[in-house]
């Protein structure tokens, strides 16, 4: 899917997204997808340069696992003179924590580079998906 390189386009990604796969996977996962899409293509219209025409390209893959949908969420941008960067934030702080996030919730992150731009990938295991921090109260 392409999205403008406007705050609107983590909106749509985020509605297409939870549209396609509601019936898929399981609510806390697609919770976690829509909150990490959303940091992702946030960072790349805040950080990056567009695609030409204006535009980022959003993507997800399911493959099958053993013990559920191994999903893959990827966001490709016209790139930056600095990659993505964790960097550490204040408390106070009102941003900064967006790959942090990314990285609490998937199993696995990363960036690739071509001549065209970056693409930022989560990948999300479903072994994966059960956090002993996390408390779901009934």
């Amino acid at each position: 899917m392409v999205v403008p390189h406007h705050a609107t386009g983590a909106r749509l990604a985020r509605h297409r997204l939870a549209d396609e796969l509601a019936d898929v996977v399981p609510p806390a996962l697609l919770a976690d997808l829509v909150a990490v899409l959303a940091e992702l293509v946030g960072n790349a219209v805040r950080h990056a340069d567009p695609l030409p025409g204006g535009v980022v390209r959003v993507a997800w893959r399911l493959r099958p696992a053993a013990e559920g949908q191994r999903v893959q969420l990827r966001v490709t941008d016209g790139g930056s003179a600095s990659g993505p960067l964790m960097r550490p934030s204040a408390p106070e702080a009102i941003d900064g924590r967006g790959l942090h996030i990314v990285a609490g919730l998937a199993s696995r992150w990363g960036v690739e580079r071509d001549g065209l731009g970056q693409s930022v990938w989560a990948e999300f295991d479903p072994a994966g998906l059960t956090r002993p921090d996390l408390v779901i109260a009934g």
